[in-house]
C-alpha cells in the first residue's frame, strides 16, 4: 500500500448535505412510520453515524418535525388552491381531488405523513404531527372566514376528516380512482354546507 492510498481516506469528511439528509429521513418515515424507523436506520440512510444525527438535529423527533414541516410546505399546493377570491367549494373540491391523487401515487409513500403521523405511538412525534395538521385545519378556516364564517369550523373539521379518510385508504392500497371519487363526493357535500344560508 502506497502513501497517497493510505491517505484515501483522511483528511477532512465530506461535508453534510442537509437537504439531502432530510430527503433520506422523509423517505424513511413516509414508508415506515416515525414508530417503524429506528435511529440507526436513520442515521445509515443520511449517510451520518447517530451522534452526528444527534448533532445535527438535536433528536429523531425533532428531525421528525423538521421533516413533516418540510413535507407540509411540498406536499399539497395548499396555498395555490385556497388562493384568496377562489371559489370556495371548488376550491376545497380541488384540494380533496389532488390529496387523492397524491396519497395513492407512490405505494411506498402512500397517505399523508402528518395524517398518519398524528396517529402514531410515540406521543412527542404524535404531538408534532398534529401540530402541523392543526396548522393545516386552520388553513382551510382562515380561507373560508372571509365568506363563510359561520361555517368555517365545521368544514375545516369535514376537510381534515375526509382527508384522514383518504389517507388511511390509501395506505390500505385503495387505488387513486376510488379515492378521487370519494373526493368528488365529499366536494358536493361542501357545496351544499356552503349553499345554504
Amino acid at each position: 500500500m502506497t502513501v497517497k492510498e493510505k491517505s484515501k481516506g483522511r483528511g477532512r469528511p465530506r461535508a453534510f448535505d442537509r437537504e439531502a439528509a432530510l430527503d433520506q429521513a422523509q423517505a424513511l418515515f413516509h414508508a415506515q412510520g416515525y414508530d417503524g424507523v429506528g435511529v440507526a436506520a436513520l442515521a445509515q440512510a443520511m449517510g451520518v453515524n447517530p451522534p452526528s444525527l444527534y448533532a445535527a438535529f438535536g433528536s429523531k423527533a425533532a428531525l421528525f418535525d423538521e421533516v413533516l414541516g418540510r413535507y407540509a410546505r411540498n406536499g399539497l399546493p395548499i396555498d395555490m388552491l385556497l388562493a384568496p377570491g377562489a371559489p370556495p367549494a371548488a376550491a376545497l373540491g380541488a384540494l380533496l381531488h389532488e390529496a387523492a391523487r397524491i396519497y395513492a401515487a407512490d405505494p411506498q409513500t402512500a397517505g399523508c405523513m402528518v395524517l398518519e403521523g398524528a396517529r402514531g405511538a410515540d406521543a412527542e412525534a404524535a404531538c408534532c404531527a398534529r401540530n402541523w395538521k392543526a396548522a393545516s385545519a386552520q388553513r382551510v378556516r382562515d380561507f373560508l372566514t372571509p365568506t363563510h364564517a359561520d361555517k368555517a369550523e365545521v368544514v375545516a373539521d369535514y376537510m381534515v376528516t375526509v382527508m384522514s379518510g383518504l389517507s388511511a385508504d390509501a395506505r390500505a392500497g385503495t387505488p387513486a380512482d376510488r379515492l378521487v371519487a370519494v373526493a368528488h363526493m365529499a366536494e358536493l357535500a361542501i357545496a351544499a354546507v356552503l349553499a345554504e344560508r
